[in-house]
């Protein structure tokens, strides 16, 4: 006999996942935070409930934003830059501009430097449309002062996420000419694709070598991959679809060793994330593996 409540629970958990994820850009504590709404969600009598879908995401964002608490202090003593947990994405949600780029890695460091509360009401605002009264239940305050909030967290937002919305077509097209000059070693392409201003970021977690802080600027970024053009010899850079968006698999001994996400702006690369810290890239392994 079908259970209403684990019905209920798995026709809404792709949207708790992601709002669990876009508030800890982590899969792995997203997940974790899943679990301990489903265990809330079956003591629950359904009787009383009168939308199951807000009851839910009222109790997946309590419980992330907790969670999001205590991981602002564990990220204090983090080693080098902190970047999201890197998902593969499937093709339809690349397609879909606004979606892919709410989780794009640029968008969710965006959204690191917003309080807890800005974070959660932003993300139930502007990326699911939540109405103003539902968002207040979810994160315990009035409605006044969720609106108080949408605004401050826009405006912040607004100043710092990328500069204009690139299409899938011309992402792909900027990572091959990319990827074509890393694996050639053509640094006069590098230069021509880098932005003046681009910024490197580098997350091995105190585990891998990583840099440790942003390197800067066209020369210096391009300067960095030159140096390291040997270990792509040792691997393969292969095309993805990480977060929305076109990346690079970096591929050792048949394993993922980096994953390379890539933000484009006007046609230039502006920003490389390179995530290779191993605890961030066991689910993306597994998915690949999953995949082949």
């Amino acid at each position: 006999m079908a259970d209403p409540a684990t019905d209920a629970f798995l026709a809404h958990r792709n949207l708790l996942f992601t709002v669990a994820y876009q508030l800890l850009g982590s899969a792995a504590d997203a997940e974790d935070v899943l679990q301990e709404t489903w265990l809330r969600w079956a003591g629950v009598d359904l009787a009383a409930v009168r939308d199951e879908r807000a009851y839910l995401v009222r109790i997946t964002t309590r419980l992330a934003l907790m969670r999001l608490r205590t991981l602002g202090r564990r990220r204090e003593s983090y080693v080098g830059p902190w970047l999201p947990e890197p998902l593969l994405t499937a093709p339809d949600v690349a397609e879909d501009v606004e979606l892919a780029g709410s989780v794009s890695l640029a968008m969710l460091l965006v959204l690191e430097t917003l309080t807890p509360a800005e974070r959660a009401v932003f993300v139930l605002r502007e990326v699911f449309d939540l109405g103003y009264d539902e968002i207040a239940e979810a994160v315990a305050k009035t409605p006044a002062a969720v609106r108080q909030i949408a605004h401050r967290a826009r405006s912040h937002v607004a100043a710092r996420r990328p500069r204009g919305e690139v299409s899938p077509a011309t992402s792909r097209d900027a990572l091959s000419a990319f990827q074509h000059a890393v694996e050639t070693g053509d640094l006069r392409r590098l230069l021509d694709i880098l932005a003046p201003d681009v910024v490197f970021l580098g997350d091995g977690g105190g585990v891998v070598q990583a840099v440790l802080r942003p390197v800067v600027g066209a020369a210096d970024v391009a300067g960095l991959l030159a140096a390291g053009l040997g270990s792509f010899a040792t691997g393969s850079l292969v095309p993805a679809q990480v977060n929305g968006y076109p990346a690079l698999l970096f591929r050792r001994d048949g394993a993922v060793d980096t994953v390379l996400a890539v933000r484009i702006d006007d046609g230039l690369v502006t920003g490389l994330y390179a995530v290779r810290n191993p605890e961030k890239l066991s689910r993306l392994e597994e998915e690949t593996t999953l995949r082949r």
